[in-house]
């Protein structure tokens, strides 16, 4: 669904049911039930699900989210089933007659699957998810302004924290306070948030350690707020005490490879032309070895989503996408930079939805 377009992600499902001849979809999956519904849940170990018929929608949810998914009953006619209860016979119902019937084989278990075919009529299933994976890489208008929402209640966490870095804190602590000023601004977390200091900041995905902020220490900071379940994501920089000349040297080429990667973002290009944008930048430093993931990934509903900006990906970037541009350089042992931002492909190129001060912050070492 393009961003011009006035029709919703119901009705573009039930075009491509139509399209494949299918009698119902069956979904399951929390964050594509939210996508076409707008009810977010998290069901856990219970059964939650979305069955998509020609001239209707069943939303089947647990009782305890009943109350929340009936504010979502103009798009979906809600059932609920209490714990002790048959959910399937809800199922059962929601999809009578229906033989030939998409399903998320990406999120579907095997026991599901069986036990689908067990208690319905359904004997054929055809994988919905790469349609509504399709779906979801173009952001419609009211998506895009969520996403630039979150990324300002993102940039003004940023501006906060920096500000209150000090040397001796630990990642931890810094971590909570992150979640705690995202919360004061009226967001939720986007994902658990990244504190890395010194040699842990060369490591791209752990977790925030009991480490101190010390003298000569990188501290990479990756996180981002949600809005209304949209999610931003952004990685700023700071060091403790005066940056040397190498900080300084590493974090001016990743600046410049996030810089050259966001000049190439435009419609009609490649996913990976974008990432070699950035990674000549790098290379040409004599770097090249110590960038070792993909320039980006889509945002949305999920912090990781469509597309995926791989090396030599062949994907065209369509007006509406909204994706991250990361390069960063690792050294084991000493530390690393990465600049993160967030932008949507527009008709001038690409906008910048984060925007906070991408400068290398000095921690006071006292």
């Amino acid at each position: 669904m393009s961003s011009a377009t006035a029709t919703t992600p119901l009705e573009d499902l039930r075009a491509w049911l139509a399209r494949h001849n299918l009698d119902a979809v069956y979904v399951t999956k929390p964050v594509s039930i939210a996508y076409l519904t707008g009810f977010h849940a998290e069901p856990f170990e219970r059964l939650m699900a979305l069955a998509v018929r020609p001239d209707r929608a069943i939303l089947i949810v647990p009782a305890l989210e009943r109350e929340k998914a009936g504010r979502h009953s103009d798009q979906a006619e809600v059932v609920a089933w209490r714990d002790g209860e048959d959910a399937y016979a809800l199922v059962r119902a929601a999809l009578e007659g229906c033989v030939e019937v998409g399903v998320e084989k990406e999120h579907m278990t095997l026991l599901a699957a069986e036990t689908l075919v067990a208690r319905t009529a359904a004997r054929e299933m055809v994988d919905v998810s790469p349609e509504i994976r399709r779906l979801r890489r173009i952001k419609n208008q009211s998506e895009i302004e969520k996403l630039a929402r979150a990324a300002a209640i993102t940039d003004a966490v940023t501006d906060e924290v920096m500000k209150r870095l000090r040397v001796g804190q630990i990642e931890l602590e810094v971590s909570v306070m992150i979640g705690a000023a995202i919360g004061e601004q009226g967001g939720t977390l986007s994902f658990e948030s990244l504190v890395q200091s010194g040699p842990n900041s060369a490591l791209p995905h752990v977790r925030p350690t009991s480490r101190k902020l010390a003298a000569g220490d990188l501290v990479l900071l990756d996180f981002g707020a949600a809005f209304d379940g949209y999610r931003a994501d952004t990685t700023r920089m700071a060091v403790v005490g005066e940056p040397s000349a190498r900080h300084q040297e590493i974090h001016s080429v990743v600046l410049a490879a996030h810089d050259a990667a966001i000049a190439a973002v435009r419609a009609g290009t490649t996913t990976g032309a974008v990432d070699s944008a950035a990674r000549q930048v790098i290379e040409a430093a004599g770097m090249g070895d110590r960038f070792f993931h993909r320039v980006g990934h889509g945002l949305g509903l999920e912090a990781h989503e469509d597309p995926s900006l791989d090396p030599g990906s062949a994907l065209v970037l369509e007006t509406g996408m909204v994706f991250t541009i990361e390069p960063g350089v690792y050294i084991p042992g000493w530390g690393g930079v990465r600049i993160e931002d967030d932008v949507v492909v527009d008709h001038s190129g690409c906008r910048v939805l984060t925007k906070a001060d991408r400068s290398l912050h000095v921690i006071p070492e006292r």
